[in-house]
């Protein structure tokens, strides 16, 4: 069964494409929207802390655990 594009790649994909997504991309992963490998604790690391900043209203490390994940965006 072919993958689907990563959600993020296509929402970029239309943000550059002003709001409409390329024809480009299908209904099925790309080299360039194929979805990042990433470690599962690192995800869940992010995900908690940023669930806890939003509750706390306390800084609890969600920026750094963040950066520690892979984001085809931030160096565009």
């Amino acid at each position: 069964m072919a993958k689907q594009p990563e959600a993020l790649a296509t929402f970029a994909a239309a943000a550059r494409g002003d709001g409409k997504k390329p024809d480009k991309i299908g209904l099925e992963a790309t080299p360039e929207t194929k979805a990042l490998p990433t470690d599962p604790k690192l995800k869940t690391d992010a995900a908690t802390k940023v669930l806890r900043e939003g509750v706390l209203h306390k800084d609890q490390g969600a920026d750094e655990a963040i950066d520690k994940l892979p984001d085809r965006t931030r160096d565009l």
